[in-house]
Protein backbone atom coordinates (compact mmCIF):
# COMPACT_ATOMS: atom_id res chain seq x y z
CA UNK A 1 0.00 0.00 0.00
CA UNK A 2 1.91 3.13 -1.20
CA UNK A 3 1.41 5.80 1.80
CA UNK A 4 -0.06 9.64 1.73
CA UNK A 5 2.07 12.52 0.56
CA UNK A 6 5.10 10.07 -0.42
CA UNK A 7 6.73 10.48 -3.84
CA UNK A 8 7.82 7.83 -6.36
CA UNK A 9 10.66 7.26 -8.12
CA UNK A 10 11.36 5.09 -11.43
CA UNK A 11 14.62 2.97 -11.75
CA UNK A 12 16.18 1.59 -14.50
CA UNK A 13 15.09 -2.24 -13.24
CA UNK A 14 14.37 -4.27 -15.91
CA UNK A 15 13.28 -8.08 -16.76
CA UNK A 16 10.87 -7.89 -13.60
CA UNK A 17 8.20 -9.89 -14.74
CA UNK A 18 10.33 -12.68 -16.30
CA UNK A 19 11.84 -13.03 -12.77
CA UNK A 20 8.49 -13.30 -10.99
CA UNK A 21 7.75 -16.31 -13.12
CA UNK A 22 10.87 -18.25 -12.97
CA UNK A 23 10.28 -18.07 -9.12
CA UNK A 24 6.90 -19.72 -9.30
CA UNK A 25 6.63 -23.51 -8.93
CA UNK A 26 6.31 -24.50 -13.10
CA UNK A 27 3.05 -25.95 -12.85
CA UNK A 28 1.90 -22.44 -11.84
CA UNK A 29 3.96 -20.39 -14.37
CA UNK A 30 1.61 -20.73 -17.52
CA UNK A 31 -1.51 -19.78 -14.94
CA UNK A 32 0.01 -16.26 -14.13
CA UNK A 33 1.65 -15.55 -17.53
CA UNK A 34 -0.66 -12.70 -18.31
CA UNK A 35 -0.67 -9.71 -20.28
CA UNK A 36 -1.87 -7.46 -18.10
CA UNK A 37 0.04 -8.29 -15.15
CA UNK A 38 3.36 -8.26 -17.41
CA UNK A 39 2.40 -4.83 -18.23
CA UNK A 40 1.78 -3.71 -15.00
CA UNK A 41 5.31 -5.67 -13.60
CA UNK A 42 7.57 -3.83 -16.17
CA UNK A 43 5.96 -0.62 -15.77
CA UNK A 44 5.48 -0.22 -12.38
CA UNK A 45 7.63 -2.81 -10.37
CA UNK A 46 10.81 -1.08 -10.30
CA UNK A 47 9.26 2.20 -8.09
CA UNK A 48 10.75 3.17 -5.01
CA UNK A 49 10.55 5.50 -2.59
CA UNK A 50 13.56 7.40 -1.28
CA UNK A 51 14.17 7.74 2.92
CA UNK A 52 15.58 10.76 3.89
CA UNK A 53 19.00 9.49 4.11
CA UNK A 54 19.16 8.24 0.56
CA UNK A 55 17.87 4.50 0.56
CA UNK A 56 15.74 2.87 -1.49
CA UNK A 57 12.70 0.83 -0.20
CA UNK A 58 10.21 -0.37 -3.14
CA UNK A 59 6.64 0.72 -3.59
CA UNK A 60 5.12 -2.08 -4.44
CA UNK A 61 6.54 -5.32 -3.11
CA UNK A 62 6.12 -5.99 0.35
CA UNK A 63 4.45 -8.91 2.55
CA UNK A 64 2.49 -11.39 0.04
CA UNK A 65 1.13 -14.93 0.76
CA UNK A 66 3.79 -17.32 0.89
CA UNK A 67 3.06 -19.01 -2.51
CA UNK A 68 4.21 -15.28 -4.05
CA UNK A 69 7.11 -14.92 -1.77
CA UNK A 70 10.09 -16.02 -3.48
CA UNK A 71 9.15 -14.38 -6.60
CA UNK A 72 8.18 -10.87 -4.86
CA UNK A 73 11.96 -11.35 -2.94
CA UNK A 74 13.44 -12.26 -6.43
CA UNK A 75 11.94 -8.45 -7.84
CA UNK A 76 12.46 -6.53 -4.77
CA UNK A 77 16.30 -7.55 -4.68
CA UNK A 78 16.70 -6.48 -8.22
CA UNK A 79 14.71 -3.12 -7.86
CA UNK A 80 17.13 -2.29 -4.27
CA UNK A 81 19.91 -2.94 -6.27
CA UNK A 82 18.98 -0.43 -9.05
CA UNK A 83 19.66 2.95 -10.15
CA UNK A 84 16.89 5.81 -9.84
CA UNK A 85 16.19 7.20 -12.83
CA UNK A 86 13.38 9.40 -12.42
CA UNK A 87 10.64 11.25 -10.25
CA UNK A 88 7.34 8.93 -11.42
CA UNK A 89 3.99 11.02 -11.76
CA UNK A 90 0.45 9.66 -12.62
CA UNK A 91 -2.69 11.32 -13.96
CA UNK A 92 -4.26 7.70 -13.17
CA UNK A 93 -5.39 6.98 -9.63
CA UNK A 94 -4.79 3.35 -10.60
CA UNK A 95 -1.70 1.73 -11.79
CA UNK A 96 -2.39 -1.52 -14.25
CA UNK A 97 -5.75 -2.79 -15.20
CA UNK A 98 -7.80 -4.37 -12.32
CA UNK A 99 -10.35 -6.75 -13.86
CA UNK A 100 -10.23 -7.44 -17.08
CA UNK A 101 -13.72 -9.84 -17.93
CA UNK A 102 -14.00 -12.29 -15.62
CA UNK A 103 -10.04 -12.26 -14.87
CA UNK A 104 -8.31 -10.00 -12.12
CA UNK A 105 -4.66 -8.50 -12.36
CA UNK A 106 -2.26 -6.86 -10.34
CA UNK A 107 -3.04 -3.06 -10.27
CA UNK A 108 -2.50 -0.33 -7.12
CA UNK A 109 -4.56 2.70 -6.04
CA UNK A 110 -2.68 5.88 -5.41
CA UNK A 111 -3.89 7.97 -2.89
CA UNK A 112 -5.51 10.98 -4.24
CA UNK A 113 -2.31 13.56 -2.68
CA UNK A 114 -0.15 11.80 -5.16
CA UNK A 115 -2.11 11.56 -8.43
CA UNK A 116 -0.67 14.02 -10.69
CA UNK A 117 -3.42 16.93 -11.39
CA UNK A 118 -2.79 19.89 -13.97
CA UNK A 119 -4.37 21.38 -16.68
CA UNK A 120 -1.33 22.67 -18.22
CA UNK A 121 0.84 19.77 -18.72
CA UNK A 122 0.66 16.28 -19.01
CA UNK A 123 2.57 13.85 -16.23
CA UNK A 124 4.68 12.65 -19.01
CA UNK A 125 6.13 16.30 -19.26
CA UNK A 126 6.26 17.07 -15.89
CA UNK A 127 8.20 14.00 -15.35
CA UNK A 128 10.64 15.47 -18.08
CA UNK A 129 10.96 18.64 -16.10
CA UNK A 130 12.12 16.55 -12.81
CA UNK A 131 14.71 15.20 -14.65
CA UNK A 132 16.52 18.28 -16.18
CA UNK A 133 15.56 19.66 -12.62
CA UNK A 134 17.90 16.71 -11.34
CA UNK A 135 20.58 18.13 -14.20
CA UNK A 136 20.46 21.42 -12.87
CA UNK A 137 20.54 21.30 -9.24
CA UNK A 138 23.67 18.45 -9.91
CA UNK A 139 25.53 21.61 -11.93
CA UNK A 140 24.67 24.00 -8.87
CA UNK A 141 25.96 21.80 -6.07
CA UNK A 142 28.82 21.36 -7.77
CA UNK A 143 29.63 25.22 -9.38
CA UNK A 144 28.45 26.42 -5.85
CA UNK A 145 30.80 24.59 -2.49
CA UNK A 146 29.37 24.20 0.44
CA UNK A 147 31.72 27.19 1.81
CA UNK A 148 30.19 29.89 -0.59
CA UNK A 149 25.89 28.43 0.73
CA UNK A 150 27.20 28.82 4.07
CA UNK A 151 28.66 32.13 3.74
CA UNK A 152 25.90 33.16 1.95
CA UNK A 153 23.05 31.92 4.56
CA UNK A 154 25.29 33.80 7.38
CA UNK A 155 24.95 37.01 5.29
CA UNK A 156 21.14 36.39 4.96
CA UNK A 157 20.24 35.75 8.52
CA UNK A 158 21.99 38.47 9.97
CA UNK A 159 19.78 40.60 8.00
CA UNK A 160 22.26 42.91 6.16
CA UNK A 161 20.97 42.63 2.71
CA UNK A 162 18.14 43.82 1.83
CA UNK A 163 14.94 41.64 1.33
CA UNK A 164 16.99 39.09 2.85
CA UNK A 165 13.92 36.62 3.88
CA UNK A 166 13.02 36.44 -0.66
CA UNK A 167 16.46 34.49 -0.54
CA UNK A 168 16.84 32.57 3.04
CA UNK A 169 14.73 29.80 2.41
CA UNK A 170 16.24 28.05 -0.43
CA UNK A 171 19.67 29.03 0.55
CA UNK A 172 19.11 27.22 3.90
CA UNK A 173 17.44 24.38 1.78
CA UNK A 174 20.79 24.48 -0.51
CA UNK A 175 22.88 23.96 2.60
CA UNK A 176 20.99 21.49 3.71
CA UNK A 177 21.18 19.39 1.02
CA UNK A 178 25.02 20.08 0.38
CA UNK A 179 25.75 18.44 4.15
CA UNK A 180 23.71 15.35 3.29
CA UNK A 181 25.51 14.78 -0.14
CA UNK A 182 28.71 15.41 1.65
CA UNK A 183 28.05 12.92 4.27
CA UNK A 184 28.11 9.79 1.87
CA UNK A 185 30.66 8.47 -0.74
CA UNK A 186 28.42 6.28 -2.44
CA UNK A 187 27.26 8.15 -5.48
CA UNK A 188 23.68 6.07 -5.56
CA UNK A 189 22.39 7.00 -2.18
CA UNK A 190 24.26 11.09 -3.22
CA UNK A 191 22.13 10.91 -6.40
CA UNK A 192 19.17 9.36 -4.74
CA UNK A 193 18.86 12.41 -1.97
CA UNK A 194 18.81 14.69 -4.57
CA UNK A 195 16.20 12.90 -6.27
CA UNK A 196 14.47 13.06 -3.17
CA UNK A 197 15.46 17.06 -3.39
CA UNK A 198 13.70 17.47 -6.96
CA UNK A 199 10.87 15.59 -5.90
CA UNK A 200 9.95 17.62 -3.14
CA UNK A 201 11.09 21.09 -3.69
CA UNK A 202 9.61 24.43 -3.65
CA UNK A 203 9.34 25.77 -7.33
CA UNK A 204 12.11 27.21 -8.42
CA UNK A 205 14.17 25.65 -5.82
CA UNK A 206 16.35 23.54 -8.03
CA UNK A 207 17.19 26.43 -10.38
CA UNK A 208 20.00 27.66 -8.53
CA UNK A 209 21.85 29.71 -11.39
CA UNK A 210 19.33 31.68 -12.85
CA UNK A 211 17.93 32.67 -9.32
CA UNK A 212 18.64 35.54 -6.93
CA UNK A 213 20.74 32.98 -4.62
CA UNK A 214 22.86 31.95 -7.51
CA UNK A 215 23.71 35.96 -8.29
CA UNK A 216 24.54 36.25 -4.33
CA UNK A 217 26.92 32.93 -4.57
CA UNK A 218 28.29 34.13 -7.70
CA UNK A 219 29.56 37.08 -5.43
CA UNK A 220 30.74 35.41 -2.95
CA UNK A 221 32.91 33.23 -4.79
CA UNK A 222 34.29 36.22 -7.31
CA UNK A 223 35.25 37.59 -3.09
CA UNK A 224 33.72 40.85 -3.16
CA UNK A 225 33.93 43.19 -0.45
CA UNK A 226 30.62 43.64 1.61
CA UNK A 227 29.86 46.48 0.72
CA UNK A 228 29.86 46.13 -2.81
CA UNK A 229 27.84 42.59 -2.47
CA UNK A 230 25.17 44.78 -0.47
CA UNK A 231 25.07 47.03 -3.13
CA UNK A 232 24.56 44.51 -6.23
CA UNK A 233 21.75 42.04 -3.72
CA UNK A 234 20.00 45.75 -3.14
CA UNK A 235 19.58 46.82 -6.62
CA UNK A 236 18.57 43.31 -7.63
CA UNK A 237 16.08 42.84 -4.93
CA UNK A 238 14.42 46.47 -5.08
CA UNK A 239 10.67 45.62 -5.63
CA UNK A 240 10.45 47.41 -8.56
CA UNK A 241 12.86 44.85 -10.33
CA UNK A 242 12.84 41.49 -8.30
CA UNK A 243 10.87 39.12 -10.37
CA UNK A 244 9.04 42.18 -12.06
CA UNK A 245 9.61 41.99 -16.09
CA UNK A 246 11.11 44.81 -17.16
CA UNK A 247 10.13 45.13 -20.88
CA UNK A 248 6.76 44.59 -22.78
CA UNK A 249 5.79 41.25 -23.11
CA UNK A 250 6.19 40.22 -26.93
CA UNK A 251 3.69 38.70 -29.30
CA UNK A 252 4.09 35.16 -28.24
CA UNK A 253 4.13 35.32 -24.87
CA UNK A 254 0.71 37.21 -25.05
CA UNK A 255 -1.07 34.26 -27.17
CA UNK A 256 0.78 31.83 -24.88
CA UNK A 257 -0.63 33.65 -22.06
CA UNK A 258 -4.39 33.77 -23.66
CA UNK A 259 -3.96 30.11 -24.27
CA UNK A 260 -2.91 29.55 -20.56
CA UNK A 261 -5.43 31.76 -19.15
CA UNK A 262 -8.51 29.54 -21.03
CA UNK A 263 -7.00 26.18 -20.39
CA UNK A 264 -6.90 27.41 -16.44
CA UNK A 265 -10.07 28.97 -16.40
CA UNK A 266 -9.21 31.82 -14.55
CA UNK A 267 -10.03 34.96 -16.62
CA UNK A 268 -11.92 35.85 -13.66
CA UNK A 269 -9.39 35.30 -11.28
CA UNK A 270 -7.46 38.14 -12.38
CA UNK A 271 -9.83 40.30 -11.59
CA UNK A 272 -9.52 42.27 -7.92
CA UNK A 273 -11.17 44.17 -5.65
CA UNK A 274 -10.64 46.28 -1.97
CA UNK A 275 -11.11 43.62 0.87
CA UNK A 276 -13.63 44.40 3.39
CA UNK A 277 -12.69 44.19 7.67
CA UNK A 278 -14.98 41.49 8.48
CA UNK A 279 -13.75 39.30 5.47
CA UNK A 280 -9.59 38.88 6.70
CA UNK A 281 -8.05 36.97 9.14
CA UNK A 282 -7.72 39.21 11.89
CA UNK A 283 -5.39 38.51 15.47
CA UNK A 284 -7.85 41.34 17.38
CA UNK A 285 -10.82 43.68 16.97
CA UNK A 286 -11.86 46.50 19.88
CA UNK A 287 -14.02 45.95 22.08
CA UNK A 288 -16.90 48.30 22.01
CA UNK A 289 -18.21 48.39 25.29
CA UNK A 290 -19.96 52.01 25.16
CA UNK A 291 -22.43 50.23 21.71
CA UNK A 292 -22.64 46.90 24.09
CA UNK A 293 -23.98 49.31 26.89
CA UNK A 294 -26.28 51.64 24.73
CA UNK A 295 -28.08 48.28 23.73
CA UNK A 296 -28.38 47.58 27.74
CA UNK A 297 -30.83 50.04 28.65
CA UNK A 298 -31.40 53.71 28.61
CA UNK A 299 -29.46 53.91 31.70
CA UNK A 300 -26.67 52.77 30.55
CA UNK A 301 -24.25 55.72 30.12
CA UNK A 302 -24.25 56.83 34.24
CA UNK A 303 -21.18 56.14 35.72
CA UNK A 304 -21.82 54.23 38.53
CA UNK A 305 -20.21 55.57 41.90
CA UNK A 306 -17.41 52.93 42.11
CA UNK A 307 -16.03 53.33 38.91
CA UNK A 308 -16.35 57.51 39.21
CA UNK A 309 -13.52 56.71 41.78
CA UNK A 310 -11.37 54.62 39.88
CA UNK A 311 -10.67 57.13 36.88
CA UNK A 312 -8.05 55.73 33.98
CA UNK A 313 -4.73 55.84 34.73
CA UNK A 314 -2.36 56.99 32.10
CA UNK A 315 1.07 55.35 31.77
CA UNK A 316 4.45 56.78 30.37
CA UNK A 317 5.51 55.61 26.74
CA UNK A 318 6.71 51.82 26.82
CA UNK A 319 8.96 50.77 24.04
CA UNK A 320 8.50 47.36 22.92
CA UNK A 321 8.77 45.21 19.98
CA UNK A 322 5.89 43.58 17.99
CA UNK A 323 6.16 40.32 19.24
CA UNK A 324 6.26 41.17 23.28
CA UNK A 325 3.42 43.64 22.00
CA UNK A 326 1.30 40.79 20.70
CA UNK A 327 1.76 38.77 23.81
CA UNK A 328 1.54 41.07 26.74
CA UNK A 329 -0.78 43.52 25.67
CA UNK A 330 -2.51 42.63 22.34
CA UNK A 331 -4.90 40.14 24.47
CA UNK A 332 -5.96 43.12 26.68
CA UNK A 333 -6.86 45.80 24.89
CA UNK A 334 -10.25 47.16 24.55
CA UNK A 335 -9.33 49.85 21.76
CA UNK A 336 -6.22 51.12 20.14
CA UNK A 337 -5.12 53.89 18.04
CA UNK A 338 -2.54 54.84 15.58
CA UNK A 339 -0.28 58.09 15.49
CA UNK A 340 -1.07 59.20 12.52
CA UNK A 341 2.56 61.31 11.64
CA UNK A 342 3.26 63.71 8.76
CA UNK A 343 5.29 62.49 5.62
CA UNK A 344 5.28 59.61 4.25
CA UNK A 345 4.24 56.16 5.94
CA UNK A 346 3.64 52.55 4.87
CA UNK A 347 0.17 52.55 4.17
CA UNK A 348 -1.01 49.35 2.58
CA UNK A 349 -4.29 47.89 1.39
CA UNK A 350 -5.45 44.08 1.26
CA UNK A 351 -7.15 43.02 -1.76
CA UNK A 352 -9.24 39.98 -2.82
CA UNK A 353 -10.39 37.90 -5.74
CA UNK A 354 -13.74 39.69 -7.23
CA UNK A 355 -15.30 36.48 -7.60
CA UNK A 356 -15.84 33.63 -4.54
CA UNK A 357 -15.79 31.04 -7.34
CA UNK A 358 -12.85 31.51 -9.52
CA UNK A 359 -9.76 29.43 -9.41
CA UNK A 360 -6.83 30.16 -7.03
CA UNK A 361 -4.24 32.17 -8.42
CA UNK A 362 -1.94 33.03 -6.06
CA UNK A 363 1.05 30.72 -4.58
CA UNK A 364 -0.98 30.82 -0.93
CA UNK A 365 -4.20 30.37 -1.86
CA UNK A 366 -5.65 27.10 -2.43
CA UNK A 367 -8.22 24.70 -3.45
CA UNK A 368 -9.11 23.23 0.15
CA UNK A 369 -8.02 26.46 1.78
CA UNK A 370 -9.16 29.55 0.28
CA UNK A 371 -7.17 32.57 0.35
CA UNK A 372 -7.35 34.87 -2.72
CA UNK A 373 -6.10 37.70 -0.45
CA UNK A 374 -3.20 40.00 -1.11
CA UNK A 375 -1.91 43.57 -0.14
CA UNK A 376 0.17 46.14 -1.86
CA UNK A 377 2.20 49.05 -0.30
CA UNK A 378 3.80 52.19 -2.74
CA UNK A 379 7.47 51.67 -2.92
CA UNK A 380 8.87 55.35 -1.50
CA UNK A 381 5.44 55.12 1.20
CA UNK A 382 2.74 57.27 0.70
CA UNK A 383 1.55 60.29 2.74
CA UNK A 384 -1.89 60.08 4.40
CA UNK A 385 -4.01 62.35 2.89
CA UNK A 386 -4.24 59.89 -0.16
CA UNK A 387 -5.50 57.69 2.41
CA UNK A 388 -7.99 59.95 3.60
CA UNK A 389 -6.33 60.38 7.21
CA UNK A 390 -5.43 63.07 9.07
CA UNK A 391 -2.19 63.50 11.11
CA UNK A 392 -3.03 62.81 15.21
CA UNK A 393 -4.43 59.13 16.70
CA UNK A 394 -6.72 57.09 14.44
CA UNK A 395 -8.73 54.42 15.71
CA UNK A 396 -8.02 51.12 14.92
CA UNK A 397 -10.52 48.19 13.48
CA UNK A 398 -8.67 45.45 13.36
CA UNK A 399 -5.19 43.99 13.15
CA UNK A 400 -4.10 41.00 11.01
CA UNK A 401 -0.62 39.53 9.53
CA UNK A 402 -0.10 40.17 6.12
CA UNK A 403 -1.89 37.31 4.22
CA UNK A 404 0.53 34.75 3.13
CA UNK A 405 1.32 34.19 7.02
CA UNK A 406 -2.43 33.00 7.84
CA UNK A 407 -2.69 29.53 7.51
CA UNK A 408 1.07 28.26 5.75
CA UNK A 409 3.98 29.40 6.07
CA UNK A 410 5.19 31.47 3.16
CA UNK A 411 8.26 32.87 5.08
CA UNK A 412 10.58 33.68 1.49
CA UNK A 413 7.21 36.11 0.96
CA UNK A 414 8.23 38.25 4.38
CA UNK A 415 6.71 39.03 7.63
CA UNK A 416 4.25 42.31 8.54
CA UNK A 417 1.63 42.68 10.24
CA UNK A 418 -1.41 44.89 9.21
CA UNK A 419 -3.24 47.78 11.65
CA UNK A 420 -5.95 48.17 10.25
CA UNK A 421 -7.20 52.16 10.52
CA UNK A 422 -10.85 53.15 10.52
CA UNK A 423 -11.83 55.16 7.29
CA UNK A 424 -8.41 54.46 5.46
CA UNK A 425 -8.69 54.44 2.18
CA UNK A 426 -6.19 54.36 -1.39
CA UNK A 427 -7.56 57.95 -3.28
CA UNK A 428 -4.79 57.62 -5.55
CA UNK A 429 -5.14 54.11 -6.62
CA UNK A 430 -6.72 54.65 -9.79
CA UNK A 431 -4.25 54.19 -12.61
CA UNK A 432 -2.09 52.14 -10.69
CA UNK A 433 -3.45 48.69 -12.14
CA UNK A 434 -4.36 45.82 -9.83
CA UNK A 435 -1.41 44.81 -8.03
CA UNK A 436 -1.07 41.33 -9.22
CA UNK A 437 2.80 40.80 -8.74
CA UNK A 438 4.69 37.97 -10.33
CA UNK A 439 6.07 37.17 -7.15
CA UNK A 440 2.94 36.70 -5.20
CA UNK A 441 1.49 34.08 -8.42
CA UNK A 442 1.57 30.53 -8.67
CA UNK A 443 3.93 28.99 -10.11
CA UNK A 444 2.53 27.62 -13.51
CA UNK A 445 2.23 31.02 -14.72
CA UNK A 446 5.45 32.16 -14.43
CA UNK A 447 5.92 31.91 -17.85
CA UNK A 448 3.49 34.31 -18.81
CA UNK A 449 4.09 36.67 -16.21
CA UNK A 450 5.21 39.34 -18.53
CA UNK A 451 1.76 39.70 -19.87
CA UNK A 452 -0.10 39.60 -16.69
CA UNK A 453 2.56 42.08 -15.20
CA UNK A 454 1.54 44.13 -18.35
CA UNK A 455 -2.24 43.81 -18.06
CA UNK A 456 -2.10 44.34 -13.96
CA UNK A 457 -0.29 48.12 -14.63
CA UNK A 458 -3.60 48.76 -16.91
CA UNK A 459 -6.44 46.70 -14.95
CA UNK A 460 -8.30 48.45 -11.79
CA UNK A 461 -9.24 47.68 -8.22
CA UNK A 462 -12.75 47.33 -7.74
CA UNK A 463 -14.33 47.87 -4.49
CA UNK A 464 -13.45 51.32 -3.91
CA UNK A 465 -16.44 52.10 -2.24
CA UNK A 466 -16.92 48.72 0.70
CA UNK A 467 -13.30 49.42 1.01
CA UNK A 468 -12.46 48.84 4.91
CA UNK A 469 -9.17 46.84 5.53
CA UNK A 470 -6.66 49.24 4.51
CA UNK A 471 -4.03 50.56 7.41
CA UNK A 472 -0.50 50.66 8.11
CA UNK A 473 1.84 48.09 7.07
CA UNK A 474 4.48 47.36 9.59
CA UNK A 475 7.21 44.69 7.74
CA UNK A 476 10.18 42.51 9.67
CA UNK A 477 13.31 43.18 8.91
CA UNK A 478 12.67 47.15 9.33
CA UNK A 479 13.09 49.50 11.90
CA UNK A 480 9.55 51.07 13.20
CA UNK A 481 8.89 54.45 14.90
CA UNK A 482 5.14 53.28 15.54
CA UNK A 483 3.19 54.52 18.62
CA UNK A 484 0.22 53.27 19.50
CA UNK A 485 -2.49 54.21 22.26
CA UNK A 486 -4.01 51.11 23.99
CA UNK A 487 -6.80 51.44 26.30
CA UNK A 488 -7.71 48.29 28.43
CA UNK A 489 -9.81 47.88 31.65
CA UNK A 490 -7.31 49.36 33.60
CA UNK A 491 -6.33 52.56 31.98
CA UNK A 492 -4.79 54.06 28.67
CA UNK A 493 -1.09 53.18 27.83
CA UNK A 494 0.93 54.66 25.19
CA UNK A 495 3.38 52.08 23.31
CA UNK A 496 6.07 52.62 21.04
CA UNK A 497 6.96 49.72 18.41
CA UNK A 498 10.53 49.94 17.13
CA UNK A 499 10.64 46.03 15.19
CA UNK A 500 9.33 42.85 15.12
CA UNK A 501 11.48 40.97 17.79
Amino acid sequence: MIKNNTSLFTTNSKGLFDVFLDNLPQEARQHYNCNSCRNFVESYGGLVTITNNGETISALWGEVPEFFAPSVQAMKNIVLKSKVNGVFLSESGILGKPVTGIWHHMSVTLPEEITYHSKLINANQAMAEKLEDFKTLNRGLVEYPLEAVEQAVTLLKTESLYRSEKCLGVAEWLKSLHIKCSNTKNSYIKDNIIWLAVATAPTGFCHIKSSMIGTLLDDIISELDFDLISRRFAEKMHPLRYQRPQAAPSAGNIAQAEKIIEKLGIQKSLLRRFARLDEINTLWKPTNKEEQGKKQGIFSHIIPKNKEKHSKIDIPPITMTWKKFSETVLPYAENIEYLVKGGTDSFSAILTASYDDTPPILQWDKEDQRNPFSWYVYVNGSLCSSWGLSTGYCRVTGICLQPSMWYDNFEYQGKAVFFILQGAKDNKFEGSGNCLFPSMLKSNLHQIRSTIESYSKTATIEGYTEASACGIRLQYGDNWNTTFRVTTNVGTATYKLDRWD
